[in-house]
């Protein structure tokens, strides 16, 4: 008999519900959305995600959306135990990846790999299988850099269901992932999930901060100070807006608390 999951705790920062949740809590929802066919999505929620949907309504609803959204970065998971869930620690994507690979090699459940390029899909296929043996990987897809088609769109949708996958992996990064994922619930007969950039990280294309950094919440300027051009933007503008504006939120979550 299947354990029954307790309910989903969150709480709503700066507009998007994060859930309170771990590695085994969220590979164990992870597998029973997978084995009844469930269509639906999970965020890897970190300070960019959240500020993205900050900005944008259209991708704010996708999060509220999403059936699971994981505290990815250290900010968002010190916001939730500011905000009450005490004890609450990292559901970090990459990592989440590698949990639901060693799940998914011991219930034999298939995977799919949509996103990155050919020669980084060829890497990622390898390492996985090296670490996971039995892991069945259905297939994999590097999709073009550029908005696709309808037409191209629904071919892609159609590849994933033929392949038999109960899980697809999207590494495509935000916010199109999450926008992909959204387009695809209700067609895609599996349970996707946005890891950002853990292709990369999986196929050792690019290095992983180091532990203690993201324990510190310092990954970010790891990876400024690897990619400071396309990532500028992101932390220079994102994390200081993140800083005030979760400020004022906890100030007002305090003050009534104290009257």
């Amino acid at each position: 008999m299947k354990p029954v999951l307790p309910e989903l705790s969150n709480r709503v920062i700066l507009g998007s519900p994060v859930d309170a949740t771990n590695y085994q809590d969220a590979c164990d929802r992870i597998q029973g959305w997978a084995e009844t066919r469930n269509s639906c999505y999970v965020v890897a929620a970190n300070v960019h995600v959240v500020m993205t949907a900050y900005w944008q309504q259209q991708y704010q609803k996708i999060i509220n959306q999403a059936a699971l959204v994981t505290p990815d970065g250290m900010p968002l998971v010190w916001a939730l135990r500011l905000l009450g869930i005490k004890g609450q620690t990292r559901v970090y994507g990459p990592d989440l990846m590698f949990a639901w690979c060693d799940r998914a090699a011991q219930l034999g459940m298939p995977i799919y790999l949509y996103g990155g390029t050919e020669s980084m899909l060829e890497k990622l296929r390898h390492n996985l299988t090296q670490q996971f043996p039995g892991l069945a990987i259905a297939d994999s897809y590097a999709p073009p850099f550029r908005v696709l088609t309808p037409e191209e769109e629904k071919s892609d949708v159609q590849r994933i269901n033929d392949s038999g996958a109960a899980v697809v992996f999207v590494g495509l990064g935000c916010p199109k992932q999450e926008e992909w994922m959204a387009r695809q619930q209700g067609k895609v007969a599996a349970v996707m999930i946005g890891v950002g950039a853990a292709f990369s990280f999986h196929s050792e294309e690019v290095a992983q901060a180091p532990r203690w950094m993201m324990k510190v919440g310092l990954e970010w300027l790891y990876r400024f100070a690897q990619e400071p051009r396309r990532l500028w933007q992101r932390y220079c503008i994102n994390n200081p807006a993140f800083i005030i504006l979760f400020g004022w939120q906890l100030l007002r979550h305090w003050l009534p608390l104290k009257n």
